[in-house]
């Protein structure tokens, strides 16, 4: 089998994973921005309150994800090595997980919700809209919990293509009852209100649509056996679910201190940042879906005991990630001049805009690897590693750069992005030695 061939090989099973989930990922974004579009109408106290409301949730999205990325290793390792029974016992102790995470969860948003948003600084006006949106919200995090942890199931299993049709399927009901119970229709609307229930009730409508599906393909058995506890498949999970938690914990918390540095710089600095966002969204899609392929093609290949194929998908993975990735922000960077207006007519904000897309042009082959590194780390049972190095980069290289690049040097908006390109490319090239050193969980060096 020559290059060509081989590389086809492994090329063509990663992207076929990789596009239904940033299809699913994409789809997630407009309903988010069709979301903000219609609360926007309501007034900015609303817009701030789903923000908080927001901002509060994606600490719980850390915790949800790496529960969800335990479930897609085990399930992918398993399903690799054959093991059908081993594979409904992952299945049923991750949803056993998922549900005691999930009320936990509830139960602290349901009594605490006025304890966070005070702790935001948040002002009373937004006080009185914010607290119940966030209750409506989060006080069923079961829903949110089982959607990361049954989407990710299925992924491991190698299909990527149901959770996209069901994320289709689920973010139009959304995007239907957000204008109908917001605005009303034959009723009075809801306002902020009726976009919390809008948002519960597509969820469910999600979690119902995945126990179906696995149910159909016979993943998840209702027998007495498979549902009794098993204390090494619940350890399993927490090795590998504590620390991929923790180091999106690492990246969250140090985000919220080195963004609030970033505000006193200006506003016209904070909306540059923040609408850079925008345009960097788009290459984060391409890496998560590669990521999400990565994971579960390695898993499987490491159940299977295919260790040169676990590093085949794992080095064509990064190459391919590093290419799109840093063509898709190029891209973004070259037009940016232009697309950038569609924002703002703020000159000053255009240039940052410009500018700081140059900077990440630079950075994404490093942000590539880090993505995809931390998804084959994770796939091999080692996610300790990924969560020091993540800890180190963010808290060490990253926070302490923002300070001293943007504020100390004053090199404002530049410097904070310079930071987060060094960040990279250290933990890029920490992740890089691990991954050259480490030895596969079947006992196989990588080199």
């Amino acid at each position: 089998m020559n290059i060509i061939q081989r590389t086809r090989t492994y090329w063509l099973p990663l992207i076929s994973l990789a596009i239904p989930a940033m299809m699913e990922s994409l789809l997630q974004s407009i309903v988010g921005f069709v979301d903000s579009l219609f609360i926007s109408k309501l007034g900015l106290a609303e817009v701030a309150s789903v923000g908080m409301a927001n901002a509060i949730l994606q600490i719980y999205f850390a915790v949800f994800l790496a529960t969800g990325t335990a479930a897609t290793v085990l399930v992918a390792t398993y399903t690799g090595a054959n093991d059908s029974q081993k594979v409904k016992k992952v299945i049923s102790h991750s949803i056993i997980l998922t549900i005691v995470i999930g009320i936990a969860f509830g139960i602290l948003s349901f009594f605490f919700a006025e304890h966070m948003f005070r702790l935001m600084g948040a002002n009373e006006h937004v006080l009185q809209t914010g607290i119940v949106y966030f209750q409506i919200v989060a006080t069923p995090s079961i829903f949110i919990s089982m959607m990361f942890t049954l989407g990710a199931i299925v992924r491991g299993t190698g299909d990527t293509k149901t959770p996209m049709r069901i994320g289709l399927w689920m973010n139009g009901i959304h995007i239907v009852l957000d204008y109908i119970f917001i605005f009303g229709v034959c009723f009075e609307g809801l306002g902020i209100i009726g976009a919390g229930v809008a948002t519960v009730f597509a969820r469910i409508f999600g979690v119902i649509l995945l126990f179906i599906h696995l149910k159909k393909k016979q993943l998840l058995v209702f027998s007495t056996n498979m549902w009794e506890f098993q204390k090494s498949v619940m350890l399993q999970f927490v090795r590998l679910s504590i620390p991929s938690s923790m180091e999106r914990l690492f990246m969250r918390f140090g985000q919220i201190i080195y963004f609030g540095m970033i505000v006193r710089m200006g506003t016209e600095v904070y909306a540059a940042h923040t609408l850079t966002g925008n345009f960097t969204l788009f290459s984060s899609i391409v890496g998560t879906g590669l990521a999400t392929a990565t994971t579960t093609l390695v898993g499987k290949s490491l159940g299977a005991g295919q260790y040169n194929e676990a590093k085949a998908y794992s080095l064509i993975s990064i190459v391919c990630t590093s290419v799109m990735m840093t063509g898709v922000t190029f891209l973004l960077f070259l037009t940016s001049p232009l697309t950038a207006r569609a924002f703002t007519h703020n000159e000053t904000v255009i240039s940052l805009i410009v500018a700081v897309l140059g900077v990440d042009t630079i950075a994404q082959p490093a942000t590539a690897i880090v993505t995809i590194l931390t998804s084959v780390l994770q796939a091999n049972k080692d996610a300790k590693f990924p969560m020091y190095v993540t800890a180190f980069g963010i808290w060490a290289i990253r926070t302490v750069g923002v300070y001293m690049l943007g504020i100390h040097f004053v090199l404002g908006l530049i410097g904070v992005w310079l930071s987060i390109a060094i960040d990279n490319y250290v933990r890029a090239a920490l992740l890089y030695w691990r991954y050259r050193s480490l030895t596969w969980s079947g006992g196989n060096r990588i080199c």
